[in-house]
C-alpha cells in the first residue's frame, strides 16, 4: 500500500485535532483555512501546468537532449509535463502500469520515459543517426 496517499489526510486530521485541543473552534477554523489554502495552491499549480501544455502539440519538446539532462528518478509525471510544457505521447496501454510516454523534438530525437505509480522510474534518449555516424561504404 502507498503510505504517501494516507500521509496527507492523516496529517490534516492530526493538525485539526491539535488545533481544536489548543484553541477550540477558532483554532479549527484557522487550521482548516490553512489546509484549504494549501489545496488551492496545489490545484492552481496543476491547472497552470496543464493550461501551458494544452497550447503545444502532444509529445513535442524543444530539445530531447536537454530534457534527458534534466530528468531525475522519482520525479512525478506532472513535474515532467511542467518541464516539457507538453503532454507526452502515451506509448503503453491506457490504465496499465508502467506508463510509458515519449517526447520528440524537431530533429526526431526522442526521450521515452517509464513511470511507475506516477513516478519516473527510467528513461532513454534515442537520437537518429546522422551522416557522420553512418558506417563507411565497403570498398
Amino acid at each position: 500500500m502507498n503510505f504517501q496517499k494516507l500521509l496527507v489526510p492523516v496529517a490534516s486530521l492530526v493538525l485539526l485535532y491539535a488545533a481544536w485541543r489548543a484553541y477550540g473552534w477558532p483554532g479549527v477554523a484557522i487550521a482548516g483555512g490553512g489546509l484549504v489554502m494549501w489545496l488551492l495552491l496545489h490545484f492552481t499549480r496543476m491547472m497552470t501546468i496543464l493550461k501551458r501544455a494544452a497550447d503545444r502539440p502532444v509529445g513535442f519538446v524543444g530539445s530531447a537532449v536537454m530534457l534527458n539532462a534534466k530528468l531525475k528518478p522519482g520525479v512525478t509525471l506532472m513535474h515532467v509535463i511542467a518541464m516539457t510544457r507538453a503532454l507526452g505521447e502515451l506509448r503503453s496501454p491506457k490504465g496499465e502500469q508502467p506508463e510509458i510516454y515519449r517526447w520528440t523534438d524537431g530533429s526526431q530525437s526522442h526521450v521515452t520515459c517509464e513511470f511507475q505509480q506516477g513516478k519516473l522510474a527510467r528513461w532513454t534518449l534515442e537520437r537518429p543517426p546522422t551522416g557522420d555516424e553512418a558506417p563507411p561504404p565497403a570498398p
